[in-house]
């Protein structure tokens, strides 16, 4: 009875949604696979601002699929991702961090799987380094994409940010 209870209270705190600094940005969908009466495969681009650094937002597009499990959401999305990762304004860092910390979180699939954009710095070149990928619960998958953000004076600022200055690891 005990392993059953503890077997259910895993299956909820997977089943909670992952937190994130705030919900992503829908820039636009495409549809890519037509669905006669239940809603199409698509392509969703997302936009998220990293919640440390203001200046830099990340860019990612993901498939979306349609049919019945994907109409009820309990369809398990792939895990083909893609990201661009940019700064659009000067760069600010709100507080320190470690390598490979998660700056977005979001559930590919009803319990086991989730996609997520973690941050790195190149101290030597000085660019932060955003990673995408996903993960499930038994397994992993190694598909993944990689974006970096040289880090620059922005406008009159002077001196550019030392990503090295606020990353350890």
């Amino acid at each position: 009875m005990r392993a059953l209870n503890s077997a259910f209270l895993l299956g909820l705190i997977l089943a909670t949604p992952a937190m994130a600094a705030e919900e992503p940005d829908l820039i636009f969908r495409k549809s890519t696979v037509f669905k006669l009466l239940t809603p199409n495969d698509k392509l969703a681009t997302y936009a998220i601002d990293d919640p440390l650094i203001e200046g830099v937002g990340c860019w990612y597009t993901v498939p979306e699929r349609g049919g019945l499990s994907g109409a009820l959401g309990v369809a398990e999305e792939v895990s083909d991702v893609s990201l661009a990762c940019r700064q659009y304004g000067p760069i600010r860092f709100k507080e320190r961090s470690e390598q490979g910390d998660v700056v977005f979180r979001e559930r590919r699939s009803l319990i086991f799987k989730k996609m997520q954009i973690v941050r790195g710095c190149d101290a030597k070149r000085n660019v932060l380094v955003y990673m995408v990928y996903s993960d499930r619960l038994v397994e992993g998958s190694p598909k993944n994409s990689t974006s970096t953000v040289p880090l620059q004076p922005w406008g009159t600022s002077g001196e550019a940010a030392k990503c090295s200055d606020w990353i350890r690891g």
